[in-house]
Formats: C-alpha cells, structure tokens, sequence
C-alpha cells in the first residue's frame, strides 16, 4: 500500500501582484526505514506518522512562500535505495535539488550516501545538482554505548561529494522528524541553494561552501 498525499498551503492572502509562482521538484534518497516519509510527512502535513507501510514511490505537494513568491514544491519520497538497486529514472525526470537522508543510529545507512551519490551522478550524467545530506533520528541518540553516526562525520560526508564540482552547493543538517528538529529547515536550505544555483549567485552561502546546520 502508498502512502499518498497532496497538501497545497494557501499563500497568505496579503500577496502583492507582482508576486510570481515558481514550481520546483525536488528527491529524498537513502536506505529503508531512515525516516524519509516521517520527514516529508512533518514538513508537508505538520505532524508525525508514527508507523506507515513501506514506501513504494509517493509524491507530496505543498506550497510555501518564498523571498515574496509562491513555490510549488513537488517532492518525491522515493523507495530505500540499497547498493544494487537502480534509481527511477522516469521519476527523476525535472528533478532540481537532492535530499540525502540517512539515520544516525544505522550506519550502514551512513556508509550508502556516497554509493548513492555516485549512482545518481552516473545514471544523470551530471553532479551539479543542489544537495543537502540530513542526518535523521538524532533524537535516537541517547546511549553513549553506541555507534551513532557523530555530527562531524555527516560533515565530511557532504564535504567529500561536493567537492569535486565547486558549481555544486551542498549543505549539512541534522534532523529529528519525531521531535520536529529541523526538518522544515532542511528543506529550505535545499530550496535557497537551487534558487542561488539557477540565478548563478551565491547568495546562500557567500562564498559557494557547504553550509553546515
């Protein structure tokens, strides 16, 4: 079974006329069960699905408002990705920005981003696309016993993708979808550097490096 949703959030009714509206696709890529759905479902629906049957490939719609604009953004959740499954191309098509998603209490998970990564680049012909790796579940990291994936290894995950294509702006986030940590800023890190890439400034960052939350 899907799970499906499409939520539009009205502009605020205060918009002037010479707003514009702007439609932008963008992925969620990583391992099953790292929380790509909980984290699609927090921003687009504000709320936490707590338990949800597999992801096959779902869509989520909403519209948010954006440097005085209205975005449509499309994103699509799509199925676990492991190092021997091929990506959707069909599904990638029109896609403008990546988010790389893994958990922090699984690091094989961790340990898949660059196998991704290279798999997206290789099958897109094309390593420029805007990226942000979240770590999720950072709520989950309570027993110092424990091999969770640290903040400083996430950092030097994005640094290694992104730098051999200085035209590629990559960001770092960590995240709780559970606990409402960041998600919403995950996403919108994503959208200011598609918007900074496609206007060729570099005005979310100031000097095109990763940008790490």
């Amino acid at each position: 079974m899907e799970y499906n949703r499409e939520l539009a959030t009205p502009a605020s009714s205060h918009s002037s006329q010479s707003a514009r509206s702007f439609q932008r696709k963008i992925a969620i890529l990583g391992a099953r069960n790292v929380g790509k759905t909980t984290l699609t479902v927090r921003f687009v629906e504000s709320h936490f699905v707590e338990s949800y049957y597999p992801t096959i490939e779902n869509e989520f719609t909403k519209i948010i408002r954006f440097k005085n604009h209205n975005y449509t953004l499309e994103i699509l959740d799509t199925a676990g990705e492991d190092e021997f499954s091929l990506l959707n191309m069909k599904s990638l098509i029109g896609i403008k920005g990546i988010v790389l998603c893994y958990s922090v209490t699984n690091r094989s998970s961790f340990e898949l981003i660059p196998i991704i990564w290279d798999k997206l680049v290789d099958q897109l012909g094309r390593d420029n696309l805007p990226v942000v790796v979240v770590a999720n579940k950072i709520d989950m990291r309570v027993d110092s016993t424990k091999d969770y994936v640290t903040r400083e290894e996430g950092i030097k995950m994005i640094q290694s993708i992104v730098s051999s294509d200085k035209k590629t702006r990559g960001g770092f986030i960590e995240s709780s979808a559970k606990q409402d940590i960041n998600v919403n800023e995950a996403i919108m890190m994503l959208l200011k550097k598609m918007e900074s890439i496609e206007s060729g400034s570099n005005s979310d960052s100031g000097d095109g490096k990763c940008v790490m939350m």
